[in-house]
């Protein structure tokens, strides 16, 4: 987009917004960016290049997206619309729906054996294994059963057990709020990790509260409460922060602190602020290098390598697919999870996408699919790419395009 054509578009957008009578406010805050960002597309400053970010200011601006862009794909016919299908969490939503051990607040008793301790943390260690492998069916079956048993253990056991059974408890609700991120149900992430949050207190490990709060902050990305994600973010690192500088820290402190970083830069991409994004990357790397190592505290998987995996897709967020691709080709990613791999495939993808290289995009959504089929099939951002591959198709569009376009239930 040439500095004409950003200028011609800027005046577009604000031409539109004044005749909604919306301010520059307003429309951010709709479409989940800064109004400086607004402000800078409006003055011609800021290029708009990305698809998405096309559709998000056209819904904004209630007008079709070929009105702001009009050499943009076309929408795809309307067909019937797609069968209900059943979330593959819909069972662990149920799990959070209520308070979970009623009959124990009727009638308080000791009931708790100490033998099934090695069981819980096995159940606890299965549902995290399920978690980042992607197997969302799988651990919704599954979790309702530790939940209750843990819930009410809590509640029942002798004082010397508490503090490992709260923990085992806050690590599964962080579990389950990370997988409920994965599948875009953000309201139930929140609860989820909230109740991590209220659980590690009470197991007098602080650490467990900030890894609760970073799976807070994930649920607030995705429900686009940017300014509540970056608040909850920035409170903690700066909590971490003057502990890590007045004490020896942990390497557990500083998993937590890049991790926050990182989380920190994926607020600031989407937020389409580059240079604070990149500030927060700068800062992961730098407590990366300090760690040394690649490490899975609280199962945040942080490291200098997943530093970079980041680094790929706040570049994707920001439409700098090239530096996304050239990160990417020094990146050795065999000792993170297989959700991990994936994720970096899909953003892989993307990033393929945005640069009109389509067969490679649509080879690193096939291969992300191998790896973790059921977050490709659910994710938002990666069905996004798959209908976008298919509007730039069309017809011409190859059968794996379109089996994969049926998998992941992006046709309509």
């Amino acid at each position: 987009m040439s500095s004409e054509e950003r200028r011609a578009f800027g005046a577009r957008v604000a031409d539109l917004r004044k005749q909604n009578g919306q301010t520059q406010g307003e429309l951010a805050a709709a479409i989940g960016r800064t109004a400086s960002w607004l402000s800078q597309v409006e003055r011609g400053i800021q290029p708009v290049n990305r698809l998405d970010v096309l559709r998000l200011l056209a819904d904004g601006l209630g007008v079709p997206l070929q009105v702001l862009q009009p050499d943009a794909p076309p929408p795809p016919k309307a067909g019937p619309a797609p069968e209900p299908g059943t979330n593959d969490l819909d069972q662990a939503r149920l799990v959070l729906t209520g308070h979970p051990s009623l009959d124990v607040l009727l009638k308080p008793h000791q009931g708790f054996d100490p033998d099934t301790l090695p069981d819980l943390r096995s159940s606890v260690d299965r549902i995290w294994e399920l978690t980042h492998s992607g197997r969302f069916a799988e651990l919704s079956a599954a979790i309702g059963p530790p939940v209750i048993r843990l819930e009410r253990a809590c509640r029942t056991a002798p004082t010397e057990h508490e503090p490992e059974l709260h923990d085992l408890l806050a690590r599964t609700y962080q579990a389950l709020s990370a997988a409920f991120v994965r599948q875009s149900e953000a309201d139930a992430a929140w609860i989820a990790a909230d109740r991590a949050i209220r659980a590690a207190e009470l197991s007098g490990d602080p650490l467990g509260v900030f890894a609760g709060t970073y799976r807070l902050c994930h649920a607030f990305v995705r429900l686009n409460h940017l300014d509540q994600a970056e608040h909850a973010a920035a409170t903690a690192i700066g909590a971490l922060q003057r502990h890590v500088e007045a004490n020896e820290p942990h390497p557990q402190h500083l998993s937590l602190l890049g991790s926050l970083h990182l989380m920190l830069a994926l607020v600031h991409a989407r937020s389409g602020e580059r240079s604070s994004a990149r500030q927060q990357i700068d800062a992961a790397r730098s407590v990366g290098r300090q760690l040394g190592e690649d490490r899975n505290d609280f199962n945040l998987e942080f490291g200098p390598t997943n530093v970079e995996v980041q680094a790929v897709s706040t570049a994707v967020d920001l439409g700098d697919a090239g530096e996304a691709l050239d990160i990417a080709k020094e990146l050795r990613t065999d000792g993170l999870s297989s959700e991990r791999q994936a994720r970096l495939l899909m953003d892989l993808g993307r990033a393929h996408a945005q640069r009109r290289q389509y067969a490679d995009s649509l080879d690193c959504l096939l291969r992300a699919e191998e790896l973790a089929p059921e977050m490709i099939h659910t994710h938002a951002e990666s069905r996004a790419v798959v209908r976008d591959l298919l509007l730039v198709a069309g017809r011409a569009a190859s059968d794996e395009l379109r089996a994969l376009a049926e998998r992941t239930d992006s046709l309509g």
